[in-house]
């Protein structure tokens, strides 16, 4: 069984578009995004976007580790909150990208994603916040804009032969 066969059976909210937040100052989004807060950090993720823990709305998380920064365009960035956001590419350089989801455990694929997005969106305190992401960053907000879109990585892929286990790629010395 394919793993987008077991999403739609399991979770069918994540192959859905995610609908636009129209109060952020509500206290069921307050409680969302301190849900969403422990879930990313308990899971050791990165990212998490509302459509994985079943909320469709048009929301997500995200971070740069300092073991993943790639450098003075790509700082280490604590848990951010965006809301309604929109990503754009910045430029047309793209780089295979190894990635792995929270709703698809256990697997790692390569991923062509933009080096560079430019991004909009607002915070949880409702303020405006706008900006231009590269390297891992950009990577982690293409990857999480995909579930607001009901895009899973795989359906991204070019190279199938690029998918498999976790522990198969880390193994063989495929580094993420």
């Amino acid at each position: 069984m394919s793993v987008l066969a077991i999403a739609r059976m399991g979770h069918p909210v994540l192959l859905q578009r995610a609908a636009e937040v129209e109060d952020m100052n509500t206290p069921q989004i307050r409680d969302l995004l301190q849900n969403m807060r422990e879930t990313l950090t308990q899971s050791g993720g990165v990212g998490l976007a509302a459509p994985q823990v079943y909320v469709p709305l048009r929301i997500f998380l995200y971070s740069v580790p300092p073991a993943r920064s790639e450098g003075e365009d790509d700082p280490p960035r604590p848990v951010q909150v965006l809301i309604n956001p929109t990503i754009a590419p910045d430029g047309t350089e793209m780089m295979p990208r190894l990635e792995g989801c929270l709703s698809i455990p256990g697997f790692r694929g390569e991923v062509p994603r933009y080096r560079r997005v430019r991004y909009s969106g607002w915070d949880e305190h409702g303020a405006r916040v706008e900006g231009v992401a590269s390297g891992f960053c950009a990577n982690v907000m293409q990857h999480e804009m995909d579930h607001l879109d009901g895009i899973l990585y795989p359906m991204r892929m070019t190279d199938m032969a690029r998918f498999g286990f976790e522990a198969e790629i880390t193994r063989y010395g495929v580094k993420a």
